[in-house]
C-alpha cells in the first residue's frame, strides 16, 4: 500500500527529463545549502515531498536528513516538525483507509500501475494532461472525475438528484417582506492602515483618540479581508452594502411593493480584530454612513461581542435560570456571539430572528442574509425574471414540503438565491459566477480541484430556471446544497424547530456547514429551496480588489482547513459518513474526504512549490510560515474518536438547545403575562434600542 503511494508520488514529483508523468520536479527546489529564509522554506517543502517518495528517490537520505536537522532549529523547528509529522500521518492514514476500504486500495493500485506503464510524453506540455488528472483524481479527489467532456450530462444528472417533488406549497407565504423579513449581514472591522496618517482617516477627533489607545492592544482575531477603519467610503464594504440596500428598498417603494411609511430592519454583527473596537464600532459606522449620505428608511442594529454578551447576561441567562433551572446557562450560551471564526457570527445572525420574533417584533417570521459586497440588481431582476427582489421572497416554495429523489421527506424552510459577477451582468443575470474551468490544472489541482465540481453545482443548482413540465416550481423544484454566505434565508418556525447552526470552529464555507447540522435530525429533513431568479450582483472585485489580494494566502489556508474540519465534522454527524457525503456531493461533499490529511498536506506542499516556481518567493515563505502552524493545529483538533472537534460540537449543540428552549419558555410566559417575562422583554427592547445606529 505504502509502496504504491510512494510510486505514485515519485512519478509526479520527478524531473520531466526522466520521462514518464510529472507535474513538479521536487529535486529542482531542494537546495540544502541555501541560508536565506525563502530558500530554506523552499528546501523544507521540497524535502517533504522527496521524503514521501521513499528511498527510491535519489535524494531521499539527503532530504530526510535535512528535515531532521532542521527539527532542532529555533527558527525552523516548528515547520520541520510539521513536515516530518505529515509523513507519519499520511502513512498511517493511507494504511488505515486501504485496510478498511478495498475500493480505495484498488484505485490506488490501479493509479500506481497506470503511471508506471504510461509512455513518455512527446512534449513537456503533454506531461500533465487531462487523462492524468482523471487518474489522479480517482484516488485523491474522485468528486472531479467524469465531469470534463460530459458537463451537460452531469448537470442534468445533478438536477435530477436535487429534484424535490412538492407535496404541499406553503399555505401562508410571506406577503410583506419589508415587515416580515429581518435582513442581516456581517461586518469585519480592523485598525486603520498603518500607511494612513491620522488626518487622512476622515474620522472625528474622539474616534481617532480611541483608535490610538486600541492600537496598543494585541490583536485577538484574524479575518480574511476586514474593513480598515478610516478607508474612504467608496472602498468601505459596509457603507457600500447598506447604501445599496437602501437603493433596492427605494426601488420596491416605487414599484408599489412597499407601502408608505414602512421601514426596513437590518441586523449587523460586527466582528473585530481588536477587542477595544467593540466600544467604538457603532460610532464609527454612524460617522461613516453620515459621511456617505446616510440612510432614509432602514433601521440598522449593530451587535458586537460585548453587545451579545449583555444580551446573554441580562436576558437569555436569566430566562434559562428561571424557566429551565439552568444556573449554568451563561456558560452554555457562550455560543451566542460574533467574534472568532465565521461560523460563530453566521449562527448568531440566523438565530437572532427567533429572538426578534419573540421579544422585539412578532411580525418577523423569517430572516435573509446578504453579504455587503452584494446588491439586488432590481432593474435586471424585473426585466429578466419578471419580479423584484421582494416579490421573489413571496414564493410559496419557501416553506413548502416535498419528497426528494431518494424518497426522503423534506421541509423547504430555507431559501437560497444565486450570484452573478458585476462584470458578467451585461450578458445575463443567469451567467454563472463560477464557470467551468478551461485552463490546465496547476500542480496542487491534480490532488484537489474543487473549482470543477463547484462549476458543476453552480450550473445545476444555482442557475436552474423553472419552466413548463415537471420542474415548473409548483409540482417540483430544486433543493440546494451548494449555497453562498449571502442570499440565504430561513423561516423562524423552522429555525426554532430544527435549530440548525454552524459550529464556531468553521472558518470557511460556514453557509454550507449550516445545512449539515440538520442531516441527523429524525423525521423530515430541513432543506434549502432554490428560488429561481433570486439573484444578487457580486461587486467585490468592483470596489475592493486590494482586500482580495491581501486575503489570498489566508483564504487558501482556510480552504485546506475546510477539508480537515468538514471531513471530521461529517464523521461526528453521521454513523454512515458515506451516506451523508453522497447527499452533498459533488462540491460540498468534495471537502469531506476519506483521506483528508493526505490531501491537505499534498495540496499545501504542491501549492507552496508552485508559488516558488512562479518566482513568488516572498509569498511562498508567507504561505508556509502562516499555513504550517494553522494546519498542524487543525490536525490536532480533529484527531481521535473523541476529538476536540467532537467535544466542541456537542457543547455548542447543547448551547443552542438552551437558547431555543429559553426563548420558547419566555414566549409561553409572555402569553400568560407573567411579570418576569414582561420585564425580560422590556430589558431586551431597551438593549436592542441601544444597539440601533443613530442616523437622523
Amino acid at each position: 500500500m505504502l509502496d504504491q503511494l510512494r510510486s505514485v508520488l515519485s512519478s509526479f514529483c520527478q524531473s520531466q527529463a526522466q520521462g514518464g508523468f510529472s507535474i513538479f520536479n521536487a529535486s529542482g527546489q531542494f537546495d540544502d545549502q541555501r541560508s536565506d529564509k525563502e530558500g530554506i522554506a523552499r528546501a523544507l517543502n521540497a524535502a517533504f515531498l522527496i521524503t514521501l517518495c521513499g528511498e527510491q528517490h535519489r535524494l531521499f537520505r539527503q532530504a530526510s536528513g535535512f528535515l531532521a536537522r532542521r527539527e532542532n532549529s529555533p527558527e525552523w523547528g516548528e515547520i520541520a516538525k510539521f513536515y516530518l509529522n505529515g509523513v507519519k500521518l499520511i502513512h498511517t492514514e493511507i494504511e488505515t483507509v486501504c485496510k478498511n476500504n478495498p475500493d480505495f486500495s484498488h484505485r490506488l493500485g490501479s493509479l500506481s500501475e497506470w503511471l508506471a506503464n504510461r509512455e513518455s510524453p512527446r512534449t513537456a506540455e503533454q506531461a500533465a494532461d487531462e487523462q492524468a488528472a482523471e487518474q489522479l483524481w480517482s484516488v485523491f479527489f474522485p468528486e472531479a472525475t467524469g465531469i470534463r467532456g460530459h458537463e451537460k450530462t452531469r448537470v442534468e444528472a445533478l438536477r435530477r438528484k436535487r429534484t424535490v417533488t412538492i407535496t404541499e406549497l406553503n399555505p401562508a407565504p410571506i406577503t410583506n417582506p419589508a415587515q416580515q423579513l429581518l435582513f442581516t449581514s456581517n461586518v469585519l472591522l480592523t485598525m486603520p492602515s498603518p500607511k494612513a496618517s491620522p488626518h487622512e482617516l476622515g474620522l472625528s477627533a474622539d474616534l481617532k483618540e480611541k483608535l490610538r489607545r486600541v492600537a496598543e492592544e494585541p490583536q485577538a482575531f484574524w479575518y480574511d479581508h476586514p474593513i480598515q477603519m478610516g478607508v474612504e467610503p467608496p472602498k468601505n464594504e459596509a457603507i457600500y452594502g447598506l447604501r445599496a440596500l437602501q437603493t433596492a428598498f427605494d426601488f420596491e417603494r416605487q414599484r408599489g411593493t412597499v407601502s408608505a411609511g414602512t421601514r426596513l430592519t437590518c441586523v449587523l454583527s460586527v466582528s473585530v480584530t481588536h477587542r477595544g473596537l467593540h466600544g467604538i464600532a457603532r460610532k464609527y459606522l454612524e460617522e461613516e454612513l453620515a459621511r456617505a449620505g446616510g440612510l432614509k428608511d432602514i433601521d440598522v442594529y449593530v451587535f458586537t461581542e460585548a453587545d451579545t454578551q449583555r444580551l446573554v447576561d441580562e436576558v437569555l441567562a436569566p430566562a434559562a435560570d428561571r424557566y429551565l433551572g439552568r444556573s449554568d446557562a451563561t456558560k452554555a450560551l457562550g455560543v451566542f456571539g460574533v467574534d472568532g471564526k465565521y461560523g460563530r457570527h453566521y449562527s448568531f445572525l440566523k438565530a437572532m430572528a427567533a429572538f426578534w420574533n419573540i421579544l422585539i417584533q412578532p411580525e418577523v417570521c423569517a430572516t435573509f442574509k446578504i453579504d455587503l459586497d452584494q446588491v439586488f440588481p432590481q432593474e435586471e431582476l424585473v426585466e429578466q425574471t419578471g419580479a423584484s427582489a421582494f416579490e421573489h421572497f413571496k414564493s410559496p416554495l419557501w416553506g413548502a414540503r416535498g419528497i426528494d429523489a431518494n424518497g426522503q421527506a423534506v421541509e423547504l424552510g430555507m431559501i437560497a438565491g444565486a450570484l452573478v459577477n458585476a462584470h458578467d451582468i451585461g450578458k445575463s443575470l443567469f451567467t454563472p459566477d463560477v464557470p467551468f474551468p478551461r485552463n490546465a490544472a496547476s500542480p496542487d489541482e491534480y490532488v484537489f480541484f474543487s473549482l470543477l465540481p463547484q462549476a458543476l453545482s453552480t450550473e445545476a443548482e444555482m442557475l436552474t430556471r423553472y419552466a413548463t413540465g415537471k420542474l415548473d416550481g409548483t409540482k417540483a423544484c430544486i433543493q440546494r446544497i451548494h449555497v453562498t454566505g449571502g442570499t440565504t434565508g430561513i423561516l423562524v418556525e423552522r429555525l426554532r424547530r430544527f435549530r440548525p447552526f454552524t459550529p464556531s470552529f468553521i472558518g470557511r464555507a460556514e453557509d454550507q456547514a449550516y445545512v449539515l447540522s440538520v442531516f441527523a435530525h429524525p423525521g423530515p429533513r430541513l432543506a434549502y429551496v432554490h428560488k429561481a431568479g433570486l439573484i444578487m450582483r457580486h461587486d467585490k472585485e468592483a470596489f475592493a480588489q486590494e482586500s482580495i489580494q491581501r486575503a489570498y494566502v489566508g483564504k487558501l489556508i482556510g480552504d485546506y482547513l475546510r477539508i480537515l474540519y468538514f471531513s471530521a465534522y461529517a464523521a461526528v454527524l453521521a454513523d454512515d459518513m458515506g451516506k451523508l457525503k453522497d447527499a452533498v456531493d459533488p462540491f460540498t461533499g468534495g471537502f469531506i474526504s476519506r483521506i483528508p490529511t493526505t490531501v491537505v498536506y499534498l495540496r499545501f506542499a504542491l501549492k507552496a512549490a508552485a508559488l516558488f516556481a512562479a518566482d513568488h518567493a516572498e509569498q511562498g515563505l508567507e504561505f508556509i510560515a502562516t499555513g504550517a502552524p494553522r494546519i498542524a493545529g487543525a490536525v490536532g483538533f480533529v484527531a481521535g474518536k473523541n476529538s476536540m472537534l467532537k467535544q466542541q460540537y456537542e457543547k455548542e449543540r447543547l448551547g443552542w438547545s438552551v437558547y431555543y428552549d429559553a426563548l420558547a419558555a419566555v414566549e409561553k410566559a409572555l402569553e400568560k403575562r407573567e411579570d418576569f417575562a414582561l420585564a425580560l422583554r422590556k430589558q431586551a427592547g431597551e438593549h436592542i434600542d441601544r444597539c440601533r445606529l443613530r442616523l437622523d
